[in-house]
């Protein structure tokens, strides 16, 4: 009898606490389609769709919010760094205003751009940054290894750290969980300020693991900036045997759009500790003689709005004659998946370059579940041969240019913490679209249709894209 009570009791309890998400699910997911998906899974399967909904179900930190305007009063200060140098918007062949609201902040000119084509550009150019810095250096990185390239970066940091440099490093737990303690003690032994992702916060959490800061950055001394597709491993100078060769692309910045990188850092770093940065850094901006107009767009689960949907929605939606855009995974939301469609439809040269290698297995699949539709509304899916394309970038008509961290997915339209670097000139927009076009020759049309592609790809892509919203 007890038992048979007992059990009762388990059983109310798990269904009560069902309703209570499926309320929750209806009144705060993402999508329509989300909500329904949720209610009907927490209602018919509350043992498994409890847990998962516990990880996977939130989608906004309403703490990282309450403390970014908490530090509103000091952050608005630094922002204001730029008035003096903000770009005349009716100078600009585009509307910026889209751009500047999910970024928070003005297109400023004064800018440099330097695209870095690979691994070896990209740390070279970051190695030299490090030894040259002479007052701090800001280290991010989502996916950190203690293999060549890593302990090379540790040997830097170090060193820079042995002649004054103070030094500020944090990595994504998720992202860098198998980096060993060993590496992080040679950090702190060596007077590095440094994260313990044991006693992280938010979404670090672990009932938060669906959401990951992505981000990578490097700054030395306000001046110079780096962010763009390239984790710090031996995979991204092309030495992994899975995946050989590896096509990716960074960004090397100067002047104020270096300030507007490591502000993003201040926020994150202030989330994540408690501990502000903010007057310790150098806001004071170094102009590049290539004085481009540009600006830093850093999204994530923290803001109100999909503002990672809505900056490619933005850019896809300016364009007039050509869109095209480079990403490893491919799982929009239906925003931008309609945008894609439209520009097609409208003319517009519509070109989505993707890796024909795969990574993770089920946003490859889910990606083949969306290109029918696409193709048919005139959108072009190239399929990259020359080893694992990795890079996050677009180039919008002659106009804008973008570079940085975030993915043509969900995840990184509303789960992940991203930064992307824009541009508003025909002076980056034409190196990137060489550069894309350069990529093109290394890859294949994709003429083939859903029912055309291999068995177990027709079976399993549309179940895979069922998990769009988590991809």
């Amino acid at each position: 009898m007890f038992w048979i009570v007992l059990s009762t009791a388990a059983l109310a309890a798990t269904w009560t606490a069902a309703g209570v998400a499926a309320l929750s699910a209806a009144r705060t997911a993402r999508t329509p389609q989300g909500a329904i998906g949720w209610v009907v899974f927490l209602l018919s399967a509350p043992v498994l769709a409890l847990p998962a909904y516990m990880i996977f179900g939130h989608h906004r930190f309403k703490g990282y919010w309450t403390t970014r305007r908490a530090a509103e009063q000091a952050v608005i200060a630094k922002r204001n760094f730029t008035n003096a140098r903000t770009q005349d918007a009716s100078a600009l062949a585009v509307n910026t205003a889209p751009f500047e609201v999910i970024a928070g902040l003005n297109v400023c000119r004064g800018n440099g751009m330097e695209l870095l084509l690979n691994g070896a550009e990209t740390f070279n150019a970051i190695y030299e940054a490090i030894d040259n810095a002479q007052d701090y250096i800001l280290v991010q990185y989502y996916i950190l290894h203690a293999d060549g390239v890593g302990l090379q970066l540790q040997t830097r940091l170090i060193a820079a750290a042995e002649r004054g440099v103070t030094i500020w490093f944090m990595t994504d737990s998720i992202g860098s969980r198998k980096l060993p303690r060993d590496y992080k003690h040679a950090l702190e032994a060596a007077g590095i300020n440094m994260i313990d992702p044991a006693v992280q916060r938010g979404p670090w959490h672990r009932l938060r693991i669906n959401f990951r800061n992505h981000r990578k950055t490097v700054i030395a001394d306000g001046r110079i900036g780096f962010t763009g597709g390239l984790n710090a491993g031996d995979e991204y100078i092309g030495l992994d045997p899975k995946f050989g060769t590896w096509r990716d692309t960074h960004v090397r910045l100067t002047g104020p759009v270096v300030q507007q990188l490591q502000l993003s850092f201040a926020e994150d770093w202030l989330w994540r500790t408690q501990e502000p940065i903010l007057d310790l850094l150098n806001w004071k901006p170094e102009v590049s003689p290539q004085d481009l107009p540009g600006l830093i767009a850093s999204t994530g689960p923290g803001d109100t709005t999909g503002n990672g949907s809505m900056l490619y929605f933005s850019a896809i939606t300016a364009a007039q004659s050509r869109i095209w855009l480079a990403s490893p995974y491919f799982v929009p939301d239906q925003d931008v998946f309609a945008a894609l469609k439209h520009a097609g439809l409208r003319g517009v040269d519509v070109r989505v370059l993707l890796p024909e290698t795969i990574d993770h297995h089920l946003p490859w699949l889910a990606s083949f579940a969306f290109f029918d539709e696409l193709r048919e509304a005139g959108v072009r899916i190239l399929r990259y041969q020359g080893g694992f394309m990795h890079q996050k970038c677009f180039v919008a008509d002659n106009t804008i240019g973008g570079i940085g961290t975030a993915n043509l997915d969900n995840r990184s339209f509303r789960l992940n913490f991203e930064t992307m670097a824009l541009f508003f000139d025909p002076r980056p927009a034409s190196e990137i679209a060489n550069m894309l076009a350069e990529d093109f020759r290394s890859a294949r049309e994709l003429t083939e249709s859903l029912s055309q592609q291999k068995l177990w790809i027709r079976l399993l892509a549309p179940a895979a894209r069922l998990l769009a919203p988590v991809l």
